[in-house]
């Protein structure tokens, strides 16, 4: 009997980044998108770490705050997912997971078949990437299937502009009589 490796490892899968930004939202949104049209099932996934990363936690582990840290991401993988959908279930399937590890690493690692399609948001100022590595562009570096790429929403440069706007505007305060 001739199976296909659709049929041996399950339903066509759109793995997505979720983190509960705005950018990710959009990801999803998009992954919900794009299974439909596909015919797949979305695995929605939240990476996390322990704090201080792996070489910390080794260096001092904690179980009880790690298993808190673990419960923290899973209830904002939960939340993220409540807020992009509103409460109602999406029209494809769709399964989460919060999983231990780096978040290039755990996204490529899950969405390795090569009918995958892995969805990240992409885009972020000049301040965060030059403290964190971009998701999207290591992911699209590394990952053995198609790789979507979606651009920040519009809101979040709005919200962007209106934080800048605000920071670098801030009123001085008047020093207090004595």
């Amino acid at each position: 009997m001739n199976v296909s490796r659709r049929d041996e490892d399950g339903p066509r899968r759109v793995v997505v980044g979720v983190s509960g930004s705005l950018g990710s939202l959009a990801a999803l949104h998009r992954a919900v998108a794009e299974a439909g049209r596909l015919g797949a099932e979305v695995l929605a996934v939240l990476a996390w770490e322990p704090p201080g990363g792996e070489f910390g936690y080794r260096r001092s582990p904690c179980p009880p705050l790690l298993a808190a840290v673990r419960d923290a991401a899973a209830g904002r993988l939960a939340t993220a997912l409540g807020e992009a959908f509103g409460g109602a279930r999406p029209a494809v399937p769709l399964r989460s997971l919060a999983v231990r590890g780096q978040t290039v690493p755990v996204l490529v690692g899950l969405a390795g078949r090569p009918d995958d399609l892995l969805v990240v948001g992409a885009g972020r100022g000049l301040l965060r990437r030059g403290l964190r590595p971009s998701v999207a562009a290591g992911c699209l570096r590394q990952a053995g299937c198609p790789v979507l790429a979606v651009p920040r929403p519009a809101l979040q440069h709005d919200l962007d502009a209106l934080h800048r706007r605000h920071f670098w505007h801030l009123p001085e305060e008047p020093v207090p009589a004595r």
